[in-house]
């Protein structure tokens, strides 16, 4: 670590990745049982996007990285699940601008106003944003149907003329059978205040990167408090593991076709980790309107809402018309 202020150097001892403790889920879900993995620490809520933010103990006034609003308000604690990982950022603050600087520039139709006033060199906010990873081994009993494709031949009547034409047909047949898969740190967003499409669409994520948690790495940076809690994300987490768990009984059963008609899974070995990704945000007010922009902080991929301009689609519009015209002219003279 580097003191912007006075230059002093700090080396940041880094243990390895085996260091990350995995906790049992029935630990995590039993309030009673899980003091030993919970902290406290002072946020910050936004009155506009919910977020919840931790700040330094001396901040009590500040704008919301999510969404530019002002927040001011008295001292807030947020009892949670202590971190037990986190993925440090990458990319410096210069870099996850020019990124967010060529996305823009690559956006069709956006208003020229908005490209400028987010190029001014408006300052990043450093986010690490809360995430859950589950693991868990899973064996599942399904029955269902394979179907095979076969083909039969018909005589049809083509112009007052009989023709043979082949005919696809399904033969079904009854399968059983077992399947199973371990999942290893199943990702779910533990934040509402990001729309989830743009948070999920900056994935991949590099989680073999994760450091054990040490309060070191939120230097500088601020870290988001979670508002989905274990029971919820466990249950998102279940829900991708059932669309895997379908894909690998499909390609169990085989054939052309197959059709799954009972599923039972036993799952074992379930354990959660409370990790912090980095990401870049900006938020930028535009003609009174909140537009936010979000970038990995490990990649730099880039997503966030975009407005559209009157103006250049009229102007698309038009040309297209004019375009269409000379082509329809030049086709009548030819």
């Amino acid at each position: 670590m580097i003191c912007d202020h006075c230059g002093n150097v700090e080396a940041l001892r880094r243990q390895s990745p085996g260091a990350i403790q995995e906790i049992d889920i029935r630990k995590g879900l039993d309030t009673a049982a899980r003091d030993a993995e919970e902290e406290v620490t002072r946020v910050l809520s936004c009155p506009n996007c919910a977020a919840q933010v931790e700040f330094d103990p001396a901040v009590h006034a500040a704008e919301c990285p999510f969404c530019a609003t002002p927040v001011v308000t008295d001292t807030g604690t947020n009892r949670h699940i202590k971190p037990a990982a986190v993925g440090p950022f990458v990319l410096e603050e210069r870099e996850a601008h020019d990124a967010m600087d060529a996305w823009l520039g690559s956006l069709w139709f956006a208003p020229n106003g908005l490209q400028k006033y987010a190029r001014k060199g408006q300052k990043m906010s450093g986010i690490y944003v809360p995430f859950w990873t589950i693991d868990a081994q899973t064996e599942t009993a399904y029955r269902g149907q394979r179907g095979d494709t076969y083909y039969v031949t018909r005589t049809v009547m083509r112009d007052g003329k009989p023709q043979q034409v082949r005919v696809p047909k399904i033969r079904w047949t009854p399968k059983r059978g077992r399947v199973a898969r371990f999942f290893d740190d199943v990702l779910v967003l533990a934040s509402t205040s990001l729309p989830k499409q743009h948070t999920d669409a900056l994935e991949p994520w590099d989680l073999a990167g994760l450091a054990p948690y040490a309060p070191q790495y939120l230097a500088g940076f601020r870290a988001e408090a979670y508002s989905i809690d274990l029971k919820d994300g466990l249950a998102e987490a279940k829900a991708r593991m059932d669309a895997v768990i379908a894909r690998d009984v499909r390609m169990d059963i085989g054939g052309d076709q197959q059709r799954i008609d009972a599923l039972q899974t036993q799952m074992s070995a379930v354990t959660f980790k409370h990790v912090l990704l980095p990401v870049w945000v900006a938020a930028y007010k535009y003609r009174g309107k909140s537009y936010r922009f979000v970038v990995n902080g490990q990649s730099g991929r880039v997503q966030g809402e975009r407005p559209y301009s009157a103006i250049k689609i009229a102007l698309a519009v038009i040309a297209a018309i004019i375009v269409a015209g000379i082509a329809a002219v030049l086709y009548q003279g030819g």
